[in-house]
Parts: structure tokens; C-alpha cells; sequence
């Protein structure tokens, strides 16, 4: 039986760099770092000083007050994409058979700094005088069920919790649900806030973050110098539509998604396999999913978080996936610009590959200096550049060893 088709119609972002899609493409094309020293607490005690934080975000622009009350930030973050997904897709819900509309949003960590705000107000006043909003406002998927309930899609609605990989998983499970016939739309990513005192504490004490006050050499993926990642915030979301349906109501195309691929290292809580085994086989898994060869990929947009063993693991993956092909395609990683937003990253990088395939675009890994042996594929040092690309993968390996791969085409017609 033939499968069916699977595009993307519609994409909302509010990322490190942009309140929108078409902002934070822009900021990427230009190559303009996201990071800057941390606002949203007061870090002086504590040894991170940078992250890559959504700048005057007011969410009242995007949501009514009385419901922003109730929203972590997190949650706010993805409602605000989710209605410019929407809006972009040019749907028109009134005549939308709401019950095969899923919804899938993927958070890491959730609303934390709701449950740090409440702790602290708890130890003070007893913590059977704790919110009764706190429960609904911080669980992770919450704004995938907000998002349900502001657009009424009555289909599957689930939140992948995947550490850094559920975005991906977020996108690739949606993609299998419409094209396995239980859906005709679904929107899908992930949203991210984890900028918080108990947050950054936490990745600091265990060696993840990077120290240092400069922004220009703290998220650097793949160069020598690299030493941890920085923290980013945001959301992205997709609406991906089966074609015939976008095709029939005349919807606009940016890419189609093709394969997925989705495994476990079942190695270590945090270290990667040696070798990247696992990103390996999901990579591997996307393009046999797709039905291509390794040899047609010509861009992977790398999970490149910037930790010594994530980019030496996933450059060996890549080399063990595409052998001498790995030296030929372009490998680049936009967090270099973003920072890492964890449960957001792989839905973000799904816009951003799903654009360079749109505009012919590869982006650049920023602030890249001093290479490394190990890591000496081509990783579009600081520029980035016109190139014509047919199919692109992106990466997502997230702590607890799940490794995601999405594989998009770009759209021909």
C-alpha cells in the first residue's frame, strides 16, 4: 500500500532570537548570537552567567491576560507559536474535521520556574496554601493540552518528554500519525524556559554548561575550545498536514517530511554511546524510512551542542552513516546562535532545515575558531551559504540516551 505524503504547511517559532518565524530566520541567515548575560534572575552566586534567553517577551501580545495568569512560561512560549502556525497555515477550523487534528508538543522540563516560585512561597506560608493552578500550569504537557484547547483538536494530543531529542520525537511521531491514517493535520514541536536558578544550578553542578562570560565563544559547537553547552529558551511548532488534505484546500508547502528515525543508546543517563552508535542507527532508520540513499542527503542539521563528547559522538555518527559522503555535505549547527533549548531545539531545527531547503540556505556555525581532529567534517564555519539541497536531516540526542532523526525534501511540487 502506498503511504501517504506528509508536508509542512504552517510554523510558529519565539526563540533566543526572534518572536516569530520569519525574525528568527532572519537573525540565523545573518549569523547573530542569541546569547547574552542572563536577566530573568539575578546569577551572581552561581557560576553560569550567560544563556540564550527570549528578549521583552510580553506575553499579554499573544495571549489574553486572564489566561497568561495561568500559563507558565514555557506554555506561554508555545501558544504563541502554535497561533502563528496556525495562522500561517491558512486553515480554516470551522470547516476542519477537528476530531482528526492531533496535537503532539514536546517539554523537557516543563514549567519550573513555577514549581521553584512555588516551593519558595510554599516554605513560607505551608504548602497546603499552594496554588490550585500550580499542578495544571507546570506539568510538561500542559501546553500541549492548552494548545488542544485554544484551536478544539480532538485528536491525539500527548507531550514526548525526551530531555533534549523530544522535539524531534514531537515532529517524527506526528509525521508517522498522519501518514499511518489517524490524522489528516497535527501541530507539533516543542516549548522550553528552563532559564532558572534550580535549572542552571543543576546542569551546572554536573558539568554541562559552559562558564565563561563571553558570548561569542560560549556556544561553539564543534570547535577545540568547546566545554559545555548554554542554556536557551523558546518554542517551535509545525503544522504538518497529510497532502492530498493540503492539497485539496490549496495550503502553501514549505518541505516534506520523509523519514524519521528514533532509537535508544540504552548505554548511560547522560554520556552518548561511543561512537554515537545510537544517533548512527536513527539516522540510518530516517533514510531507509524515506527510501534514499545516505549518499542524497545533502545537509544535516546537527544536534551540535557544544560538550566535548555529543560533537565528537555525532561526528562519528554522521561518518559512520554517510562514510565518504560525510565529507561532502554540509554538517551545521544553529544552536551555535540559539544556545540548546532542550525539549525545544529539535521542533526549531525543524523550521530552520525545513527553510534552508525552502530558501536554498545552509546557516553557518557561528563563533566557530579552532578546529578540532576529531570533529573535521564541514561545518559551515561562521558563514553561512547558497547551496542547492534536495534532502536535509535533522538531529536530536537527548540525556537517557534517545537519539531522534527527522528527514525532510525540499519542496518541488
Amino acid at each position: 500500500m502506498e503511504k501517504r505524503r506528509v508536508v509542512i504547511t504552517g510554523m510558529g517559532a519565539v526563540t533566543p532570537l526572534g518572536h516569530n518565524v520569519t525574525e528568527s530566520w532572519q537573525a540565523v541567515r545573518d549569523g547573530v548570537c542569541g546569547i547574552a548575560p542572563i536577566t530573568l534572575y539575578d546569577s551572581s552566586a552561581q557560576k553560569v552567567h550567560l544563556a540564550a534567553e527570549v528578549k521583552d517577551w510580553d506575553p499579554t501580545a499573544y495571549i489574553d491576560k486572564r489566561e497568561v495568569r495561568h500559563m507558565a512560561r514555557y506554555a506561554q512560549f508555545a501558544m504563541a507559536s502554535a497561533k502563528e502556525a496556525v495562522a500561517d497555515s491558512g486553515l480554516d477550523l470551522e470547516h476542519t474535521d477537528l476530531n482528526r487534528c492531533a496535537v503532539i508538543v514536546s517539554s523537557g522540563i516543563g514549567g519550573i520556574s513555577t514549581t521553584e516560585s512555588e516551593q519558595t512561597r510554599c516554605l513560607q506560608r505551608g504548602f497546603d496554601k499552594a496554588s490550585p493552578f500550580y499542578i495544571p500550569t507546570s506539568i510538561a504537557n500542559m501546553a500541549a493540552g492548552q494548545i488542544a484547547i485554544a484551536f478544539g483538536f480532538k485528536g491525539m494530543c500527548t507531550c514526548p518528554v525526551t530531555a533534549c531529542a523530544g522535539g524531534s520525537n514531537a515532529v517524527g511521531d506526528a509525521f508517522r500519525h498522519i501518514r499511518d491514517g489517524y490524522a489528516e493535520l497535527a501541530l507539533c514541536g516543542g516549548a522550553e524556559a528552563a532559564v532558572t536558578p534550580l535549572s542552571i544550578g543543576g546542569f551546572t553542578s554536573m558539568r554541562a554548561l559552559h562558564v565563561g562570560d563571553d558570548p561569542s565563544r560560549a556556544s561553539i559547537p564543534f570547535d577545540a575550545e568547546r566545554d559545555g553547552f548554554v542554556m536557551g529558551e523558546g518554542a517551535g511548532i509545525l503544522m504538518l498536514e497529510e497532502y492530498e488534505h493540503a492539497k485539496a484546500r490549496g495550503a502553501k508547502i514549505y518541505a516534506e517530511v520523509v523519514g524519521y528515525g528514533a532509537t535508544c543508546d540504552a548505554y548511560h543517563i547522560t554520556a552518548p554511546a561511543p561512537g554515537g552508535e545510537g544517533g548512527a542507527r536513527a539516522m540510518q532508520q530516517a533514510i531507509d524510512d524515506a527510501g534514499i540513499t545516505a549518499g542524497q542527503v545533502d545537509y544535516v542539521n546537527a544536534h551540535g551542542t557544544s560538550t566535548s563528547l555529543n560533537d565528537s559522538g555525532e561526528t562519528a555518527a554522521i561518518k559512520t552513516v554517510f562514510g565518504d559522503h560525510a565529507y561532502k555535505m554540509a554538517v551545521s549547527s544553529t544552536k551555535s546562535m540559539t544556545g540548546h533549548m532542550l525539549g525545544a531545539a529539535g521542533a526549531v531545527e525543524a523550521i530552520f532545515t525545513a527553510l534552508a531547503l525552502k530558501d536554498s540556505y545552509i546557516p553557518a556555525t557561528i563563533n566557530y575558531k579552532v578546529p578540532d581532529p576529531v570533529c573535521d567534517l564541514d561545518y559551515v564555519p561562521n558563514e553561512g551559504r547558497t547551496a542547492d539541497i534536495h534532502y536535509a536531516l535533522s538531529n536530536s540526542l537527548g540525556f537517557g540516551g534517545h537519539n531522534a532523526c527527522v528527514l525532510f525534501k525540499k519542496w518541488e511540487g
